[in-house]
């Protein structure tokens, strides 16, 4: 599995970005997809995932209402939209893929995502 995130860049507190990760190497019908990130100092934490198949999302509380999560499963490329950005946001985002019942173990390169305020 290679995962390739893109998309990431500076923005003014309030703006938007749209983080994109493509996925190749196998069918991903069974996996979960998901982005991570993290701050200079801290440790990497959840953002969101997706079930492949289905389309069900989850979301940490800290972006709930201002981010999204959705795919293309034809190109197979994951989207993370965010909106309403915070300074708090600045982080190396991640994503990730995991089977449904199993713990990520496939990592994409990071992208660094920085919201000035």
């Amino acid at each position: 599995v290679q995962l390739q995130a893109s998309g990431g860049g500076l923005v003014q507190a309030g703006g938007s970005l749209r983080l994109s990760c493509a996925a190749s190497g196998r069918t991903f019908s069974s996996y979960v997809m998901g982005w991570f990130r993290q701050a200079p100092g801290k440790e990497r934490e959840f953002v969101a995932a997706i079930v492949w198949r289905g389309g069900d999302t989850t979301y940490a509380d800290s972006v709930k209402g201002r981010f999204s999560i959705s795919r293309d499963y034809v190109k197979n490329i994951v989207f993370l939209q965010m909106n309403s950005l915070k300074p708090e946001d600045t982080a190396v985002y991640y994503c990730a893929a995991k089977i449904l019942a199993g713990r990520y173990n496939y990592w994409g390169q990071g992208t660094l995502v920085t919201v000035s305020s």
